[in-house]
């Protein structure tokens, strides 16, 4: 009795330990899909007030607006492409190290400008800008290289995968062909390949006919009549 009521506590443990696991992992995916749509409404919220400041503002306002809004339109556009590509191809894995490297870079540049829109003195961030747009442009650069890389590595191997499987297709193609035939003309080229097998052959060699040997001499030959010189000849009324 007593193992008994260890073994159904042990199993009653092991079913809420279970049960408040799960609840856990529930709570933290949800949390986690709540963080990334809060994280993405915030990028288009902010992403939209920039383009709204690039166009509607002049000056030092619209040019911090317009470097912020290209660099993380490019960078955003950079990580997706590599991150959908590492799942077909190992290999872009490299690529995506070399691009969070790039990303540090990029995060401390658009912190940089977001402070500098805040910035009263204009004419001193006017100075700053020749050497911001330099930044901005070597990490734009860097980022739409290996966005690019990455896009056309993916074209390229599809554009292998298609052309060996239209090998293959019309491999298959010309299996199908030969399957289909219907068997009549199967015979009939059988009947050809005979015909012509036969007349390419030589004819064979004819023995020589016998020739007609002189009809076997009689049992008992009748034995000669001698004619004596002294006997008369038979008259002929005595023939017969």
């Amino acid at each position: 009795m007593e193992a008994a009521l260890i073994i159904f506590a042990l199993m009653l443990l092991t079913f809420v330990g279970l049960g408040a696991y799960l609840t856990v992992k529930a709570v933290g995916a949800a949390k986690r899909g709540v963080e990334r749509t809060v994280a993405q409404a915030r990028r288009s919220v902010e992403d939209t007030t920039l383009r709204a400041k690039s166009f509607g503002q002049v000056g030092v306002a619209g040019a911090l607006a317009q470097l912020r809004l290209d660099l993380r339109t490019s960078m955003r556009a950079t990580q997706q492409a590599l991150a959908e590509g590492a799942q077909a191809d190992a290999s872009l894995r490299e690529s995506l190290a070399l691009f969070d490297r790039l990303s540090a870079h990029g995060h401390e540049l658009d912190g940089e400008l977001k402070r500098l829109e805040q910035e009263p003195d204009r004419q001193r961030t006017g100075e700053l800008l020749p050497d911001l747009r330099e930044r901005a442009a070597k990490i734009i650069q860097a980022a739409d290289s290996l966005r690019w890389a990455a896009r056309d590595r993916a074209r390229r191997f599809a554009e292998d995968d298609i052309s060996l499987l239209s090998e293959q297709i019309e491999m298959e193609s010309g299996a199908l062909r030969d399957w289909s035939r219907e068997p009549v003309d199967d015979l009939a080229a059988a009947a050809a390949e005979w015909d012509a097998a036969q007349a390419a052959a030589p004819a064979p060699a004819q023995a020589p006919k016998p020739t007609s040997a002189p009809p076997p001499a009689a049992l008992n030959p009748p034995t000669p009549t001698m004619q004596y010189p002294w006997q008369k000849a038979p008259r002929p009324e005595s023939a017969g």
